[in-house]
């Protein structure tokens, strides 16, 4: 009896710990393993395979051509240019809006964090019109002025500058935070003694955001590195191949070169493992304490008569990145004929049309695409919030030793590139006795691991701050221990669980990398449709379908904000002290 009694409880402490992590272990770390082995087989995994294959090293020897070379020093120049890019843009905005007395702060951070809610794959579209060699809206324009010089956007440098100003938002985020929490004693004390503004700027100010300023640039760094929509649609027209792309390249192929792809796939995701762990360490880092029991008011830096010369700097970000591409966009969806010479037959009479917008929101393709986009995006996101969830509160409230196990496991996606993960997925549901490859589920499942390690973090920051002691006390008083979660740690987490379900469907919208192998037919969404169109030459037909796409994701985020300010509201009202008067 006792030791049925000892059984019951080791499985009651460690059964929920070996099935959340069973579930992640299929979910995220399967994928991984098959790639790992397709990189050292003759084979790649596939149902009904009589033999495993014989081991060999030779698929790594693709590494050793001149294209995959070309295509590493790419990569590598490609993420180096485009973080610091990012951060100059994003560090400049940081510190406008938290430490000067600019004008329009509200619209500064507007600027900030806006080009974060535009696909790169549209970003990325969207310049390919303006700044095309031969046909760019901004191209014509200089011909049209006599001046002898173009912009070429098909190039490294192109290439470069779009994910610089696409991922800009992360260093704005990352680096605004530390200079809003950043006391501003040490600067005053700096001004007192005759430190001028670029000096304390210089030995002060930038070595105490120095974690956040570090850890941007590697996390863009790496982001940068394994972008595949920007890649292929800006740098392959002008045969700038990165690592994302020679893998996409050597998988379609025919017939395609699998066991190669994983092995490039392999070294492309050791090498981001190594600047994610190195991420992680430098955010974690707690040497530069500026915030302390004493409190501080964070110093305004005074701009005197450059006030309206950075506000200019800010509207010419805003036009690059936001203002101009879907301008772009929008022209070249409503030319009657992709073709003109001059900028003057935009304006003439029956140059542009909504037919074209039109007839794209009456298509039964767009339909099929958006209701997808959609059926993807809320399952992935109804799903993946709730696995995290439970993820989260085994991890945290569970006794069992292996708890830890759940970290490893959730946070492994992190390091791997979207596009690997699409390749895993495909040979891992292709192997698995689940009929859901060739349905919209693979692509629910496919959105749910990639972005599982956002989710589990962000739902694991909420659980940390609830104390146990409510839910503890209602099981003592004869709840269970599922009723106790749902009417008192659910509710107390409403913030951190709406969050994660917004980002889960803001991702899973504009995820194309993970998903590129893995859909059918029957299975596109609004992100495949503008890829699609685009290698087939349809130039409007994507225009259109971008512009709509660029609809929903704005949509999405307006009704973040709209949740965000009822849960404002909400929590203001509760925390108003009630009258005591009859």
């Amino acid at each position: 009896m006792k030791a049925a009694n000892l059984l019951h409880g080791y499985w009651r402490d460690h059964a929920p710990v070996a099935g959340i992590s069973a579930i992640l272990f299929v979910l995220c770390l399967i994928p991984v393993i098959l790639v790992v082995f397709a990189s050292l087989s003759t084979t790649v995994p596939r149902p009904g395979a009589s033999t495993l294959g014989s081991l060999t090293l030779d698929n790594f020897t693709s590494l050793m051509t001149p294209n995959a070379a070309n295509a590493f020093v790419n990569s590598l120049s490609v993420g180096l240019g485009a973080a610091i890019i990012a951060l100059l843009i994003g560090g400049s905005l940081a510190f406008l809006c938290a430490r000067t007395d600019a004008p329009g702060k509200r619209f500064i951070f507007f600027v900030g964090i806006s080009p974060m809610f535009i696909p790169a794959l549209v970003g990325a579209l969207a310049w390919s019109f303006l700044a095309s060699p031969s046909s760019g809206f901004l191209n014509v324009a200089l011909r049209n002025l006599g001046l002898d010089f173009a912009v070429n956007i098909y190039s490294l440098g192109g290439l470069i500058f779009v994910l610089g100003i696409y991922y800009a938002p992360y260093g704005f985020l990352l680096m605004r935070s530390s200079f809003v929490l950043m006391s501003g004693d040490l600067e005053e004390a700096a001004a007192v003694h005759g430190a001028s503004f670029g000096r304390t700027l210089r030995t002060i100010t930038l070595p105490l955001v120095l974690p956040a300023l570090l850890g941007a640039g590697i996390l863009v760094f790496a982001l940068a590195m394994q972008n595949f929509p920007a890649a292929q649609v800006v740098g392959m027209p002008g045969r700038v191949d990165t690592l994302p792309t020679f893998i996409y390249r050597l998988m379609s192929t025919t017939p395609a070169q699998s066991n190669q792809a994983a092995a490039v796939s392999v070294i492309l995701t050791i090498g981001l493992l190594i600047f994610t762990v190195l991420q992680q360490r430098v955010v974690s880092r707690r040497k530069f304490t500026t915030v302390t029991g004493k409190g501080a008011i964070s110093r305004q830096v005074p701009l005197g008569g450059f006030k309206w010369l950075i506000m200019g700097y800010v509207l010419v970000y805003f036009l690059v990145s936001i203002a101009l591409p879907m301008l772009a966009l929008l022209v070249t969806a409503m030319q009657e004929s992709p073709f003109f010479s001059t900028i003057a037959q935009l304006i003439q009479p029956g140059a542009l049309s909504l037919g074209r917008l039109w007839t794209t929101l009456q298509s039964l393709d767009f339909h099929v695409g958006l209701r997808n986009s959609i059926i993807v995006s809320v399952l992935a996101a109804g799903f993946g919030t709730l696995l995290s969830f439970l993820a989260s509160y085994i991890r945290h409230r569970s006794i069992s030793g292996c708890r830890g196990l759940i970290d490893f496991i959730a946070m492994t996606p992190l390091a791997i590139p979207s596009i690997v993960m699409g390749m895993g997925l495909l040979w891992t549901w292709l192997l698995i006795p689940i009929p859901v490859y060739g349905t919209v589920w693979v692509l629910v499942i496919a959105c749910i691991a990639v972005f599982f390690p956002q989710g589990y973090q962000g739902i694991s920051a909420s659980i940390l701050q609830i104390g146990n002691d409510l839910e503890d006390s209602a099981v003592l008083l004869g709840a269970r221990r599922a009723r106790a979660v749902r009417t008192i740690t659910v509710p107390l987490m409403r913030v951190g669980i709406t969050s994660t379900f917004l980002l889960f469907l803001m991702m899973s919208m504009r995820e194309l990398s993970a998903v590129i192998f893995l859909f059918t037919s029957d299975t596109r969404i609004l992100s495949i449709m503008v890829f699609e169109n685009f290698e087939n030459g349809q130039i409007q037909a994507a225009a259109a379908v971008s512009v709509y796409y660029c609809v929903v994701i704005a949509c999405i985020a307006i009704l973040g904000q709209v949740l965000g300010s009822m849960e404002k509201r909400r929590n203001a009202s509760q925390h108003q002290p009630h009258s005591l008067a009859s």
